[in-house]
């Protein structure tokens, strides 16, 4: 899925959710499996997405980094600290 395919698809959830045709659970669901299968699509040469698991906090965070140590600073900057004991996989 490319960007523009993922935008269009947020927009129309977004859409449904202002009509009254679906309630918020469901626009989150949505939205959370385009983004996700964005990310597990992406392509670029140079970056991958990675997914963080274990610490609460970080369970299922998804990230795009050039390497699985870029992947584990960026998981940690997101959430603010350097204690969590989480694990990092590379997705698709």
């Amino acid at each position: 899925m490319d960007r523009i395919s993922a935008l269009r698809n947020i927009e129309d959830a977004l859409a449904d959710f202002e009509s009254g045709e679906t309630d918020l659970g469901a626009t989150e669901r949505r939205v959370l499996n385009v983004l996700r299968t964005y990310a597990t699509e992406f392509e670029d040469e140079e970056l991958t997405a990675y997914r963080a698991s274990g610490a609460e906090r970080a369970e299922g965070l998804v990230v795009v980094a050039e390497s699985r140590a870029q992947a584990r600073k960026r998981v940690t900057d997101v959430l603010d600290s350097d204690e969590l004991e989480f694990e990092i996989d590379q997705l698709g």
